[in-house]
């Protein structure tokens, strides 16, 4: 049975108190490794590592050198792009087409992207009258934050965390990574990758865990870290900033989020279902920027869902291995019950359910696997469980609208406001429309492009801060104004 250990310092190392827990397969419930469990002590030995390194060799590269290093990084993921496709679909269970195109790839440009970033980012300088007239120049310098601890999620695993770890290293910080519990598999290869690349021993650790109680916990209120990045649920981004009070250090989140669509009558309905069938169903429904919530206008509102059935059920259930597959399980068994209970819910609440609802029919091999079926409901209140609260599942409902204002005041109308996506051929409304939605990031006419010069982040409940470009730089650094004298 392979092991997964921690990655403390420069070398993998177990649990002093050698308590393991399982990793397993969502395709097919088969045990893939046993990883082992960071206490206090393997917590605290990897911030200490971290802290240590931030004195030596790493913290007096210039930025060139640690730019060339972290595309060494990226070269190096890329060269074992195979082995990081194999393990990233073993941990989810996502088809490999998805992965191949998004998860890996994006991994790998993460550290290359703020890498060059950073060396091509000025700071500020100004010239100041004094009252002897010699005058005075103030400028400012950046310096890194110091230890940042990282959570990060399951279902994009190397991507979101490579997102954090990128940055947070170009900026010439260190990093304590606590991955999910999930999918511990690629962000200990990285482990590897970093050993081959050159990065010095404890720039880069990981501890494995779960939160309270465990790792995660443990790294959070450690005193020794001086910041926090985390994505994944706003119920644990709350325990995380109740443990980050203490000490008065920084966060970032990118929290929960109950997104909306907005198709208006005058869309392109090709585009815009294409679009949705992605927004809702890619990743079996477990992205934090897919949409549960669409509102269609209600002249193309019957021919809008029965498109979009008729896509859901074209969808090919199958194994990472599948070539022809491009639907694949949830992440647990546990996950599973929790979406299936909002299934549930939905019947419960009075919801026409369009297709999906349940459980597919799997063959023995698969039938151990954590699968549902891609489910659409219509029919609900704006109250009902299904329509407020995040499901992360491959589902969605769909409500009519008749005015503009309305869809806008739905779409605002949740404690959420992470991403939306409007569909129109308008350009005027598309404007006008996507400046009202309460979300961190709209997209028109499209969904999950992203440019990663551009701000990321969530309004209201979806999360605090700003990452992406120069944006990341305002959290992985700090700036230090200087003034002399002339």
């Amino acid at each position: 049975m392979k092991e997964i250990k921690h990655f403390i310092n420069g070398a993998f190392v177990g649990s002093a108190s050698g308590r393991t827990f399982e990793d397993v397969n969502p395709a097919n419930g088969q045990v893939i490794a046993r990883v082992h469990e960071a206490g206090r002590a393997e917590v605290d030995a990897a911030v200490q590592a971290a802290r240590a390194a931030l004195k030596g060799p790493w913290g007096k590269m210039s930025v060139s050198e640690r730019a060339e290093i972290l595309h060494r990084v990226a070269d190096g993921i890329t060269a074992r792009f195979d082995e990081f496709l194999e393990a990233e679909c073993l941990d989810t269970g996502k088809p490999k087409s998805l992965a191949s195109h998004i998860d890996i790839p994006r991994g790998a440009a993460n550290f290359k992207v703020f890498a060059d970033l950073l060396k091509n980012v000025a700071t500020e300088a100004f010239e100041m009258a004094t009252p002897d007239g010699s005058g005075a120049i103030n400028y400012a310098v950046r310096r890194p934050k110091g230890v940042i601890g990282v959570i990060s999620p399951w279902n994009l695993p190397l991507l979101l965390m490579t997102w954090k770890v990128g940055p947070a290293l170009a900026c010439g910080n260190t990093v304590v990574v606590k991955p999910s519990e999930e999918t511990p598999l690629t962000t200990a290869l990285l482990g590897e990758v970093m050993q081959a690349a050159g990065v010095p021993a404890g720039v880069y650790n990981v501890v494995h865990g779960f939160g309270p109680d465990s790792a995660g916990a443990f790294l959070t209120e450690h005193p020794d870290v001086n910041a926090i990045t985390f994505t994944g649920e706003t119920r644990t981004g709350e325990a995380i900033m109740r443990a980050a009070a203490k000490g008065v250090r920084p966060v970032s989140f990118e929290l929960g989020g109950k997104n909306a669509g907005i198709v208006f009558a005058d869309c392109d309905l090709d585009k815009a279902i294409e679009g949705s069938m992605r927004s809702v169903f890619a990743n079996g429904g477990q992205v934090c920027l897919g949409t549960e919530r669409l509102y269609v206008e209600r002249p193309i509102f019957d021919e809008f869902v029965a498109r979009l059935k008729a896509g859901a059920e074209s969808l090919v259930i199958g194994t990472p291995d599948d070539p022809q597959a491009n639907f694949g399980p949830l992440i647990s068994l546990q996950h599973r019950e929790k979406v299936l209970s909002y299934y549930q819910k939905a019947v419960d609440e009075g919801a026409t359910v369009v297709t999906g609802g349940g459980v597919p029919e799997m063959p023995a091999e698969l039938a151990g696997g954590a699968w549902v079926q891609p489910t659409i409901w219509t029919g609900l209140a704006d109250g009902a469980a299904v329509v407020t609260d995040e499901i992360f599942g491959p589902c969605c409902h769909i409500r009519p609208f008749d005015r503009e204002e309305e869809a806008v005041e739905l779409a605002n109308s949740l404690p959420y406001g992470l991403a939306a996506t409007i569909w129109t051929e308008n350009t005027s409304r598309a404007h006008r429309v996507a400046g009202q939605l309460e979300a961190g990031i709209v997209w028109v006419n499209s969904w999950f492009l992203r440019d990663l010069r551009t701000a990321f982040g969530g309004s209201k409940q979806s999360g605090i801060g700003r990452e992406g470009g120069v944006h990341s730089l305002e959290f992985y650094t700090e700036l230090k104004n200087i003034c002399v004298k002339l």
